[in-house]
C-alpha cells in the first residue's frame, strides 16, 4: 500500500506567472509526499455525500453522466433509521448498476438524543451513541443495512466502530463490509487517526481545517484511507479548499475527494418537506466535483485516480479481537 515519495509534483496554482514577476514559491519538499496508496497505486478516489434517498441518488448520478463526473461512493446523512427497506433497496439497486459504493449513516446519535449536554456551549457528548440502547441502535442499523445489500457504513462513535469492526469478524455482518468514520468526530492529530484504525476503520474523515503539515503528520503513522471535503458544508466550517486539491491528494494519499456544499443549509435529517432544496443541493455538489476535477486536470494532477469500482482499503493496522 505505498508508492514512490519522489511522485512529480503537479504543477502549482499561478506559478508560471508568480515565477516570472520574481514571486515564485520555494520548491516543494518530496518528504512531505504520501508514502501511501489505495491497492494498486491509485491515490484518489471520489465521494458524493448527502445523498438522502432514491430521489436525490437518481439526480445525482444523472448530473455525474451529464458532467462526466467519476464517483467511487456516495454517502448519506440521516441515517438508516429514515429510509425505508424499498428506498435502500432502489438506492443499492441504482449504485450497484454503476459500480457505485453506497454509504449509510448508523443511528441514532446524541446530537439527536433527548440528553441535553449537546445543547450546552461545550457541546459535551457530541455525536456519540449515549447508552447501551443507542449502540443497540446503530447495530439495528447496521445489521439491517448490509441484510439488503448496503456494503459500506458510517459511523460517529469509538464504541460502535470497534463493535461493528467486531461484528464483521465474527461474521454477523458481512466480512467485505466497510467502516467510515464520520467528519463530525474525525481525527485532528496522528495518534488518533491511527487508533481509528485500528479500531476497525476503513477510512477516516477528518476535519476540512487540519493543514497540509497536518496531513502529512498523519500519513507518517498511518496509511488508512482519509476522506476530506474539498468543500465543506457550513456547520463544518464552509471551508472551500479546491486550489490545494492537488496539493491535498499529495500529502494525504490515499484520499477520498468529497465534493461537500457550502452556503446551504442543513438537511438531516431528511425528509420530502426538504424535496426541493435536497435535490438542488444534491445537483450542485455533483457540479462542484466538475469543478475541483477540472483544476486537477489543468494543473496536470489528474493522474492516478483509482478504478471506478474499487472499494477496499488494502491491508490495514488493527487492534487484537479477544474472543
Amino acid at each position: 500500500m505505498t508508492t514512490d515519495a519522489s511522485a512529480t509534483a503537479a504543477r502549482r496554482p499561478g506559478e508560471q506567472a508568480l515565477t516570472a514577476l520574481g514571486l515564485g514559491a520555494p520548491a516543494l519538499d518530496p518528504a512531505d509526499t504520501s508514502t501511501h496508496s489505495f491497492p494498486g497505486g491509485s491515490r484518489w478516489r471520489t465521494e458524493v455525500p448527502s445523498c438522502e434517498g432514491p430521489e436525490a441518488l437518481a439526480v445525482i448520478l444523472k448530473e455525474a453522466s451529464r458532467l462526466d463526473v467519476p464517483i467511487h461512493r456516495i454517502s448519506q446523512g440521516s441515517g438508516v433509521w429514515m429510509l425505508t427497506d424499498a428506498e435502500i433497496t432502489e438506492m443499492v439497486e441504482a449504485t450497484g448498476e454503476r459500480d457505485i459504493e453506497l454509504c449509510l449513516f448508523t443511528g441514532p446519535r446524541g446530537t439527536w438524543d433527548i440528553g441535553g449536554s449537546t445543547r450546552t456551549d461545550s457541546r459535551g457528548g457530541g455525536l456519540r451513541a449515549r447508552g447501551h440502547d443507542a449502540v443497540a441502535g446503530c447495530v439495528e442499523d447496521a445489521v439491517r443495512a448490509t441484510e439488503l445489500g448496503v456494503k459500506c457504513l458510517l459511523v460517529a462513535d469509538e464504541g460502535v466502530l470497534w463493535t461493528l469492526h467486531r461484528a464483521r469478524a465474527a461474521g454477523v455482518i458481512p466480512a467485505d463490509t466497510t467502516l467510515k468514520v464520520s467528519a463530525l468526530i474525525g481525527p485532528v492529530n496522528p495518534a488518533s487517526y491511527a487508533v481509528y484504525e485500528r479500531l476497525g476503520a476503513d477510512s477516516v474523515n477528518v476535519p476540512s481545517d487540519l493543514t497540509l503539515d497536518h496531513l502529512t503528520e498523519i500519513r507518517r503513522v498511518s496509511g488508512a484511507p482519509m476522506d476530506m471535503y474539498i468543500e465543506a458544508p457550513d456547520d463544518l466550517g464552509g471551508y472551500i479548499r479546491m486550489y490545494e486539491v492537488a496539493e491535498l491528494i499529495r500529502r494525504g494519499a490515499p484520499l477520498y475527494l468529497k465534493f461537500g456544499l457550502s452556503k446551504a443549509p442543513g438537511i438531516y435529517p431528511y425528509g420530502h418537506h426538504m424535496r426541493d432544496l435536497t435535490l438542488s443541493t444534491a445537483r450542485e455538489r455533483v457540479r462542484r466535483g466538475r469543478l475541483a476535477l477540472d483544476l486537477l486536470a489543468r494543473h496536470g494532477a489528474d493522474g492516478d485516480m483509482a478504478p471506478l469500482g474499487s472499494r477496499l482499503p488494502g491491508e490495514l493496522n488493527r487492534f487484537d479481537i479477544q474472543s
